[in-house]
C-alpha cells in the first residue's frame, strides 16, 4: 500500500516532503506558532531548521517503511501552506489523517480541500475501509475541517491533555468507503 507521491487537489498540490523545503517549513511553523502551540506538542518556541530537517528525514523514512505518508501542501503558485499526512497507527483497515495549516492561509477552505482529496485517495488504497481524524475537543478549527470534509463523529475519549490548553477530551471522526 503506497499512496501517490503527488496529489492534485484543484487549487492545491500535495507533494511528498523533500529536504530542500526545510527552510520554508521552518518559516511556516515559526510564523504559525501562536496557532499551532496550543494543539501540537512539537510546536515550541525552540522549533528551528534542524527540527524541520529531522521531521522531513523521519517522513522519508516512515514513507519507505509504510508507516506514515506525509505531504507538504502547496498552492498552485508554489507557496508552502501546511502539512498533511496519513498514518497507519489505527491498525488494519484504517488510516489516520493529521494536518496543520500556515496561519495566513487559514479560513479559506484550503485544509478542508486537502483533507477531502487525501481521504478520497486513502479510501482507494488496498484494504482501507475508513479514514480517521482525531483532535482535542477545544480545537474548534480542526473539528470544523473534519466536519466540512464529511467525517462523522464516532467517539469521544478522555485522555491526559498533550498540551497545556488541551481539554482532555479527544474527538474521533471517521469517513468510510
Amino acid at each position: 500500500m503506497e499512496p501517490p507521491e503527488m496529489i492534485n487537489a484543484g487549487q492545491l498540490v500535495l507533494k511528498r516532503w523533500e529536504p530542500n523545503w526545510a527552510g520554508e517549513l521552518t518559516a511556516a511553523i515559526t510564523e504559525s506558532l501562536p496557532e499551532l502551540k496550543p494543539w501540537l506538542p512539537w510546536a515550541t518556541d525552540a522549533y528551528d531548521f534542524a527540527e524541520s530537517m529531522a521531521y522531513i528525514e523521519r517522513s522519508v523514512d516512515s514513507w519507505a517503511k509504510g508507516d506514515e505518508f506525509n505531504y507538504a501542501i502547496f498552492t498552485t503558485i508554489g507557496e508552502l501552506i501546511g502539512s498533511i499526512g496519513l498514518m497507519t497507527r489505527p491498525g488494519p483497515g484504517a488510516l489516520e489523517i493529521g494536518y496543520w495549516l500556515r496561519t495566513p492561509f487559514a479560513g479559506r477552505g484550503h485544509m478542508t480541500a486537502a483533507v477531502r482529496v487525501l481521504a478520497r485517495v486513502a479510501l482507494t488504497l488496498p484494504g482501507i475501509e475508513r479514514v480517521i481524524i482525531r483532535y482535542d475537543a477545544e480545537n474548534v478549527a480542526s473539528g470544523k475541517v473534519a466536519e466540512k470534509a464529511g467525517f462523522t463523529e464516532t467517539q469521544r475519549i478522555t485522555l491526559d491533555p498533550e498540551t497545556p490548553i488541551g481539554s482532555g477530551t479527544e474527538i474521533i471522526r471517521e469517513l468510510r468507503s
